[in-house]
This record gives structure tokens, sequence and C-alpha cells, in this order.
């Protein structure tokens, strides 16, 4: 354990009582050894948020497709957002039920500097469809897949394609029921068809925050697809955790794979991601919050400032990564 004697030696005891944690005093001290030349984040970017989302009429409706795969009873009868033990001030519990969907996510977008922001097509409410129509400069159309729905989930892909304009497909394997692994042959077409169509496919990766069984969600499980695709453009999901650095291993070796901060306050936000993005993965890491699903755009904004990130990384993170990998212009 860092003692307060070893602290002081280049953060006084005044700052660590401002810090409020021996966390952050032990990371400014790493900073500070290392040298870091630490960027600040700059305010004339028009950010795009590569996972936004509109408040909905009945948050419990919306989540049943995961509650009715979990067997805890907090999940099933007490959370109203299956991830509740994780995220306590939950934004979109104080929009429930609201008539303007599409106006709350507009204004917190005004409000922090969020100038495009990726949504679904395609749901039942119709809100994405109608947000894009409205709005097309602001949002971002994309679908969601289910790998257990074979060529009619293929042909609901092309569909939106042709409608809508997506330009991304998402999968969340752990959320699938049955659960299909990232790797498994049911994925395949859908992965194929990204790569006929020329979008990513943005897939939830690491340990899943509802209380589902993880392991379909191995980051070591990318390693195949990407062998199997090398034309795929593949941009992870929350987080990747416990396996950051094998996450940064393979974004090494794939030059298609990228990485999402989609789900995580940027006070953690992995050091792992962090230090690659400062290093040799400027082009690898891509901004994405989760307004209004779990994260406020106040919290992430506030804390955003923080983040280690240097001067040149700031404006591929918040926007221009995620520009070329939906193939938009600048």
């Amino acid at each position: 354990m860092l003692s307060l004697s070893h602290i002081e030696e280049e953060v006084s005891y005044n700052e660590v009582l401002i810090l409020g944690s021996i966390r952050e005093a032990r990371r400014q001290i790493r900073r500070q050894r290392e040298g870091r030349d630490m960027g600040s984040m700059p305010a004339d970017i028009g950010i795009v948020d590569t996972m936004m989302g509109f408040p909905h009429v009945d948050m419990k409706a919306v989540y049943r497709f995961i509650t009715e795969q979990t067997r805890d009873t907090q999940s099933k009868e007490e959370f109203d957002f299956p991830v509740e033990y994780m995220f306590k001030d939950v934004p979109e519990k104080a929009f429930e039920g609201t008539d303007e969907p599409i106006g709350v996510t507009l204004r917190e977008m005004d409000l922090w500097g969020i100038e495009k922001g990726m949504i679904t097509v395609g749901d039942k409410s119709g809100t994405g469809a109608e947000a894009l129509r409205r709005h097309p400069n602001r949002f971002i159309a994309s679908t969601s897949a289910d790998p257990n729905e074979g060529m009619q989930g293929i042909n609901r892909i092309v569909r939106d394609y042709e409608t809508y304009g997506v330009r991304a497909v998402c999968v969340f394997p752990a959320g699938t029921f049955p659960q299909v692994p990232i790797n498994d042959k049911k994925m395949y077409p859908i992965y194929a068809k990204c790569v006929e169509l020329d979008i990513p496919i943005f897939c939830c990766a690491g340990i899943p925050g509802p209380r589902l069984k993880a392991a379909c969600q191995h980051v070591e499980l990318i390693d195949e697809v990407m062998f199997d695709f090398p034309e795929l453009v593949f941009v992870t999901r929350h987080g990747c955790e416990p396996w950051t650095e094998l996450a940064v291993k393979l974004m090494l070796k794939w030059p298609g794979l990228h990485f999402s901060t989609s789900a995580f306050a940027p006070k953690y936000y992995p050091q792992d991601i962090v230090n690659y993005a400062n290093t040799r993965g400027a082009d690898k890491i891509i901004y994405a919050g989760y307004f209004p699903m779990g994260l406020s755009l106040e919290r992430i904004m506030g804390e955003m400032p923080e983040v280690g990130f240097k001067d040149d990384v700031w404006p591929k993170f918040l926007r221009t990564n995620a520009l070329r990998v939906l193939g938009l212009d600048g």
C-alpha cells in the first residue's frame, strides 16, 4: 500500500485531502513521474457521440429482452434499468414517459457540444426514424442485429440500409436469446453483410453489465472474427473489461479493430486504453457516451477534461475517428 510519506514526495498532504482519494493521488504521481505531455480537451470541436438514445415511455418494457433472461430478483423485479447496481443515477428515469423524447436528447446535445449522435432506427416506438427524418444533420442512423433471426435479420439490415442510410450495425451478444458468441458462425452472415455494405459492426465485448452469462463476449473471440474477415471494421462497445490489455494487443494486430468508450464515465476509462490512444492507437479509440440509458452528458463532459489524452488525440477521439469509421465527411 502506498504510504502517506511516499505520497508527500510529489503531492502535498493538502492536495491529497482535496483529491479525496489515494487512487487519484497515485494517478497524479504516476503522471508526474512518467512526464506525460497531457493536453487540454478542446472546446471548439463538434463532438460525434457513437451511442446516443432517447427516453422511453416504459423502461421495464424496453429492457424486458434482458430481464426475461436474468434470474436474480433485483433485475427482474426491482430495477427499471437492468444495470442499476452499477449506475446509481440513471438519467432516463427523470425523462421516462416524456412526450418529447427527441427534444430531450437534442437539448442535452446542444448544451454539451454534441454535434452528431448515432442512434438506432427500426425501434418499435419509431422514435429513431422520426428523429432522423426531422434532424438528418444531427443524427446518424444505425440498426441492431440479432444473429438468431437468420436471413430475416440480414434482410432487415439491408432494408434499413436502403431506407435510412444506416452507417453501422450494432449487436449485443450477451443479450441475444439464446446467447450467440462473438465468433459463432451465426454471426458470420452479419459480418459478411457489413463488409459488403462497407459499414462497421459495433459489438459489445467484455463482462456484460446486466447479470447475464459473459463467456459469449470474451475479447479473445474477436481474434478469430478478424482473421476470417480482415476487411471488417469492428468497434467494441462497453469496455472489454477485464481484458483491456488483450484488446490493445488485438488492435495492434488487426487494422480494422477499434474501441469505443460507451457506458463508461471518463473517470473510469481503462488506463490501458488511454495509454494506447496516446501512443500507437490515436486512430483506434472512439468516443461514445451512454445517454440517457446510464450516464448523463453533464457527468460525461464534466469528467472528460481530466482524461489524460494528448493534444493530437483529442480531435480524433471526439470526432474524426468516428466520422472516418462511419464513412462520413468531416
